[in-house]
């Protein structure tokens, strides 16, 4: 990695102007290719499959990855950038301009125009036109990269902020000021060999970005989680080495995080030192703390895990229903109390990738309903009201890839009316329920929506 200092100013508007020339490609870019047909996709009759638009231009070929939302625009995070979309017609979202600057995994997140980007692969600097560069090379370069996207059909880049072990996601914190945002950056898997990645990595970066000078952005702190070093690992389960996302409940001031062999509670009052209220240390049947949804309230949170890093085919019978899946916890003196678990009841075949992935809460009062993504077994909407039985109440299983590869739904979310899903390898979907249990969200209307930064509906 490079200097733990942001490049000059003058170094990033010098790629700014770069990566927006590969913009502007509304509407015709994404008429180019039809959208794919889902032939052979089973569903229930409570969802309505409304549009598909493929990857085009500089993001073919790379991997859908993340979602935020403002207004009436989606961003999507790709491996090789990122897309914008009008979705002011959810039936018929117009591709309205995209960016390339490739570095997985481009986690994303929105707020007051800025858009953040985690890159958590090794390379030669942070321009949008670096390449792969070892981590074991001091100079080389992985973090949280800042564009302005108040224009959407000319998103310029701003700033970066590099971070140990890279970014592979972060959580955006609103300072209660609202003069600054926050990010907290998740990244792990140290080595001895990486100079600026160095076990134990037993910590998150905090990121503060002033919302009027966003070139100002800076690591402002770097509490330490795991003072004891976290779980030690086991035959079946992950060792801590840092986490891998968190979600963050700002009207409670806690958030949970998903940190490989453990899930923390966090206390995230003083959001530039956040500090451990409770911690579950690999319960039984995780492998890895991938996740974590809170209910409307803040009053449960559910945790998944991401058995077989997201590239196995972890729905089938021989795994069974507890590995795999997510957990249910209460929050009862904000200590979190293990109810069951939940995951789809569709086997899928041997050759599917599988699991436990990126949902979000459906925000119907009194009912605790969310959808979730399970890669190739498609995306499921359940209710776990009964911390203690949970049940689907709808979904859409897409078919197989043939001939088998991995693809399947990364991120699945509900956004003011409507599902929308990054299909990982293929394109955005977006889709439609139609259910007296979960028509009243539609009265629900965010201006903006970054999953892991959750509001508060009610409560």
């Amino acid at each position: 990695m490079r200097n733990r200092r942001p490049r000059t100013l003058a170094r990033l508007t010098l790629a700014a102007a770069l990566v927006t020339g590969l913009t502007g490609l509304a509407g015709a870019a994404s008429a180019e290719v039809p959208a794919p047909p889902q032939t052979g996709a089973a569903k229930s009759d409570n969802i309505t499959h409304l549009a598909s638009k493929p990857m085009t231009g500089p993001l073919a070929g790379g991997v859908n990855t993340d979602m935020a939302f403002a207004g009436k625009v989606a961003y999507v995070g790709n491996y090789s950038g990122f897309a914008i979309y009008d979705i002011a017609d959810p039936a018929d979202p117009q591709l309205i301009s995209q960016v390339s600057c490739p570095g997985s995994q481009s986690d994303i997140s929105v707020s007051d125009g800025l858009l953040f980007l985690s890159t958590d692969s090794s390379r030669s600097d942070n321009s949008c036109q670096s390449v792969s560069q070892s981590p074991t090379i001091k100079e080389s370069w992985e973090g949280i990269k800042i564009f302005d996207v108040k224009d959407p059909r000319n998103p310029r880049y701003v700033a970066a902020v590099e971070t140990r072990c890279g970014s592979h996601t972060h959580t955006l914190i609103p300072d209660k000021a609202r003069r600054a945002v926050y990010l907290y950056n998740s990244s792990y898997f140290p080595n001895a060999t990486y100079p600026d990645c160095q076990p134990p990595h037993d910590r998150v970066d905090i990121v503060k970005v002033p919302l009027r000078h966003p070139e100002q952005a800076a690591v402002v702190a770097s509490p330490v989680l795991f003072p004891d070093g976290g779980f030690p690992g086991s035959a079946t389960g992950y060792a801590t080495s840092g986490c891998h996302d968190i979600t963050a409940f700002p009207a409670r001031d806690i958030a949970a995080a998903a940190c490989m062999g453990d899930g923390l509670l966090l206390d995230i009052s003083r959001p530039e030192r956040p500090t451990v209220i409770d911690r579950v240390q690999n319960a039984e049947n995780f492998s890895f703390w991938h996740g974590a949804t809170f209910n409307g309230d803040g009053s449960k949170v559910v945790f998944m895990d991401e058995l077989g890093g997201g590239g196995g085919a972890e729905c089938t019978p021989e795994v069974g229903p507890n590995k795999g899946a997510t957990a249910i916890f209460d929050l009862e003196k904000r200590k979190l109390v293990f109810r069951s678990y939940y995951k789809i009841d569709r086997h899928q075949a041997a050759n599917e990738n599988c699991v436990s992935h990126n949902g979000s809460l459906i925000p119907v009062r009194g009912r605790d309903i969310m959808v979730q993504a399970w890669y190739q077994g498609g995306f499921s909407v359940w209710d776990f009201t009964d911390s203690a039985h949970p049940r689907e109440i709808g979904y859409f299983d897409r078919p197989p890839r043939n001939p088998a590869s991995f693809g399947g739904y990364w991120s699945v979310y509900y956004y003011n009316g409507a599902i929308y899903g990054t299909e990982s390898v293929t394109g955005f979907d977006v889709f439609r329920i139609k259910d007296r249990r979960t028509d009243s969200a539609a009265r629900v209307k965010l201006k903006e929506l970054n999953v892991q930064t959750q509001p508060a509906f009610w409560g």
